[in-house]
């Protein structure tokens, strides 16, 4: 059995370890094709806790009922974060992700009353204009050129008046590193866990914010 886990952790390791390695879209979306049956082992076996992060930020930030709120998931993947919303009594969920392959393991799921191919950054989002914005992301060192461009971006949504940064929460142990690459400033070497951040934004109403258009997104998190 020891085996078993060290070989599918092995397999996890090395999968995910191409994945960031790949900065073209196209390629990302035929690598997810190829992935999406076995995502949720490869991320179990790497202890990746973004998911529930998400939902604990996001559900303490929540003024009302669970049952109340309307959430989109975007890049929702396979549905692990629709997993831990249904568990805590959000019944009105709306997911978007590039992938086919990984829609049809989310629609298997049957926690989203709606999902929908959508690729970040060149179709607009299916949302509302107000509300509350949830983002994860790593630390790590191979991951700080995206988390500077991301954090930019949010920067700029703030200067504009079109987001509100409410929470911004750091991770210690965010998922098992991929590789020795990983290890550095933002990695616990003791436990192998490379580290993370949970940002939560309120968008605020885009009509009374002269200049900002509807439309603007971060980066996507892939």
């Amino acid at each position: 059995m020891a085996q078993e886990e060290g070989r599918s952790l092995s397999e996890a390791r090395s999968r995910v370890g191409v994945l960031h390695g790949i900065t073209d879209l196209g390629d990302k979306l035929h690598f997810y094709k190829r992935w999406a049956p076995d995502y949720d082992q490869d991320v179990a076996a790497l202890q990746y806790r973004a998911p529930r992060l998400a939902v604990d930020c996001l559900t303490q930030a929540l003024p009302g009922p669970p049952h109340a709120a309307l959430i989109l998931d975007v890049a929702c993947g396979t549905g692990l974060v629709a997993a831990e919303l249904q568990a805590r009594g959000f019944l009105q969920l709306h997911g978007v992700d590039g992938s086919p392959e990984m829609l049809e393991q989310a629609r298997a799921r049957g926690f989203y009353q709606r999902l929908s191919l959508c690729i970040l950054g060149q179709e607009p989002l299916p949302s509302s204009e107000g509300g509350l914005v949830c983002l994860t992301t790593r630390t790590n060192p191979s991951n700080l050129r995206y988390q500077e461009a991301l954090e930019a971006t949010l920067d700029g949504l703030e200067r504009a008046g079109a987001w509100q940064r409410l929470v911004a929460w750091p991770v210690d142990r965010w998922e098992l590193a991929t590789s020795e690459l990983e290890v550095g400033p933002g990695t616990s070497d003791c436990d192998g866990f490379i580290s993370g951040i949970v940002y939560l934004y309120r968008k605020q109403d885009v009509a009374q914010v002269e200049g900002v258009r509807p439309s603007s997104q971060p980066p996507a998190d892939l």
